[in-house]
């Protein structure tokens, strides 16, 4: 397992972008797939998106046409950039990490979470 750090939430209008940072405490993060994760108010952590170590990507449908997911393995960073931000997206986010992950959705790390408020 890895410690990861996620930043970048925040209180944001509707229409509004962030970006979100995740990485790893003294480890390479390029050979880690990593995935971000949300979960809202009373309901259940959902996938948003997902970054492999080969560096394909997938991104939850409802997210795809505002959301991106990139990686810099030279800073040792994940991103999620998330623009025209909905009130709906409104939750805690997580980064999850899996060395050499082969799978979009099972990580063995995870990381505090980031809350990320979108006000309308």
């Amino acid at each position: 397992q890895v410690q990861l750090v996620e930043s970048g939430g925040g209180l944001v209008q509707a229409g509004g972008s962030l970006r979100l940072s995740c990485t790893a405490s003294g480890r390479s993060f390029s050979i880690y797939s990593v995935g971000w994760f949300r979960q809202a108010p009373g309901k259940e952590r959902e996938f948003v998106a997902a970054i492999k170590w080969t560096d394909s990507r997938r991104l939850r449908d409802s997210v795809k046409d505002r959301f991106t997911i990139s990686r810099d393995d030279a800073k040792n960073l994940v991103y999620l950039q998330m623009n025209s931000l909905k009130p709906e997206d409104t939750a805690v986010y997580y980064c999850a990490a899996q060395l050499y992950g082969n799978t979009w959705y099972n990580y063995d790390s995870w990381g505090q979470g980031t809350q990320v408020i979108v006000s309308s």
